[in-house]
C-alpha cells in the first residue's frame, strides 16, 4: 500500500500496525511531484515510525534520480538542515507547455552533473542522520516579517515534535495592523508559555509565534485540503500570559492599559511579558509614544531590560522624567556641507 499526495502523518498509523502484521502488507509512504514524472523518494514504513512525531520521512530516491536540498544560493545544506528539494535524473520532465517564463524558473542547469537538468520543487526538507529526508512543508508558505523571512514549515515541524502535539499549522495573521504568527494544534492541551520554550530551544525569537491555539481537528474544505481561512482568531488564553495578577498602583494600571491597547489583548496583568504576548522592537518605538501622551517615560533599552508591567514602573520610579539630549558638537556650518539631508534616505532599525 502506497501513501501518496498529501504529507504523511505517520503516527496516524499506529492503529493499523496493532492490528495487523506488518509483514504480510507493507506500507510504503512515497514524494512525488507531476514535474519529475511523479515518484521521487520512497520510505517503508514499519511500526517504530509511529513514534516520529511533526515532520513526514519521506525515504531515499528512487534509483534513476538524484536529489538534492539546497540553501537559499543552491549550496548543499549540512544534515538536519532546512533547504529546498531539488530533483535531476531521468524523470525530470521537459518544461511546462507553452509556458517558457515558468520553465524557465523552475527547470534549471544540475551544477552538479554538467549537462543535466534539475527541478525546483518549492519543497522544503532536511537531511536526516541516516541519509533519508524528511519533508518540511511548502516554501509557498514563506513569510516575511519585521525583514526576517521565515519559513513556516520548518516550525510546524519543530512543534509537531512536542510529545503533546500530533498536529500542528503556523499562520502569519494580522491584528491591530501589525502580523504575527499564530500556532495552531491538535493534541493535548499545553500551556502556550511552554509550546514557547519549546520552540524557543532551537529557534530564534523572531520565529516564535506570539500566539497557540488548541484545535479538536483542522478545518478542512470540500476536497479534504487545510483550510487555512477557518482558521480562529487568537482569545486571550492562547497567549503566553502568565499566572494574572493585576496591576498595583497608579503607574502599573496606567501601562497595563497602554499594553493592553498597543498588544491588542483584554487584559495584561503586572506579571505578563511585552515579548511574550506578541511584543517587538517596533511595537516598542509604539509603546514608548503611548506612554509618553500619558507622561510615563522610558527608553528602548528599559523595555528590554524589564518587560513586564511590575519591573518597568519599578525601574521607571527610578529614572529621570525625560532623556536629556547632549548638545550638538557640530558646527553649522559643516553640516550643511557635509549632509544635503533633503536627498538622504534613512530607515532606522531597531
Amino acid at each position: 500500500m502506497i501513501f501518496g499526495g498529501e504529507a504523511l502523518e505517520v503516527p496516524t498509523l499506529a492503529p493499523w500496525f496493532e492490528r495487523n502484521d506488518e509483514r504480510r502488507t507493507r506500507l510504503v509512504n512515497m514524494y512525488g511531484i507531476t514535474e519529475t514524472t511523479v515518484h521521487v523518494t520512497y520510505r517503508p514504513l514499519g511500526m517504530a515510525d509511529t513514534k516520529r512525531i511533526g515532520a513526514s520521512p519521506i525515504g531515499s530516491r528512487i534509483p534513476d534520480l538524484r536529489t538534492y536540498i539546497l540553501d537559499a544560493q543552491r549550496r548543499p545544506v549540512p544534515v538536519g538542515v532546512t533547504g529546498e528539494l531539488y530533483v535531476g535524473g531521468a524523470g525530470v520532465a521537459r518544461g511546462y507547455l507553452n509556458r517558457p517564463e515558468l520553465t524557465a524558473e523552475r527547470f534549471l542547469d544540475d551544477p552538479f552533473v554538467a549537462g543535466e537538468r534539475m527541478y525546483k520543487t518549492g519543497d522544503l526538507g532536511r537531511w536526516l542522520a541516516d541519509g533519508t529526508i524528511e519533508f518540511l512543508g511548502r516554501n509557498d508558505f514563506q513569510v516575511k516579517i519585521r525583514g526576517f523571512r521565515i519559513e513556516l514549515g520548518e516550525i510546524e515541524a519543530r512543534l509537531g515534535e512536542h510529545e503533546a502535539v500530533r498536529e500542528a499549522v503556523v499562520i502569519a495573521r494580522e491584528a491591530n495592523g501589525d502580523v504575527r504568527l499564530v500556532a495552531y494544534y491538535v493534541g493535548e492541551e499545553v500551556d502556550a508559555a511552554l509550546l514557547r520554550a519549546h520552540l524557543g530551544s532551537t529557534l530564534p525569537d523572531y520565529m516564535l509565534p506570539a500566539a497557540y491555539v488548541r484545535l479538536e481537528t483542522m478545518p478542512l474544505t470540500t476536497n479534504g485540503k487545510l483550510d487555512r481561512k477557518a482558521l480562529p482568531a487568537p482569545e486571550g488564553y492562547a497567549y503566553a500570559a502568565r499566572e494574572y495578577e493585576a496591576p498595583v498602583g497608579e503607574t502599573e494600571i496606567a501601562l497595563a492599559e497602554i499594553w493592553a491597547e498597543v498588544l491588542g489583548l483584554e487584559r495584561v496583568g503586572r506579571h505578563d511579558n511585552f515579548f511574550e504576548n506578541g511584543g517587538h522592537s517596533l511595537l516598542v518605538v509604539m509603546l514608548i509614544e503611548r506612554m509618553r501622551r500619558k507622561g510615563l517615560h522610558a527608553d528602548v533599552r528599559a523595555i528590554f531590560a524589564t518587560p513586564t508591567i511590575a519591573e518597568l514602573a519599578t525601574a521607571m520610579h527610578g529614572a529621570p522624567a525625560a532623556v536629556e539630549v547632549p548638545p550638538n558638537l557640530i558646527p553649522q556650518a559643516q553640516a550643511d556641507d557635509d549632509l544635503d539631508l533633503d536627498s538622504m534616505n534613512v530607515e532606522i532599525y531597531l
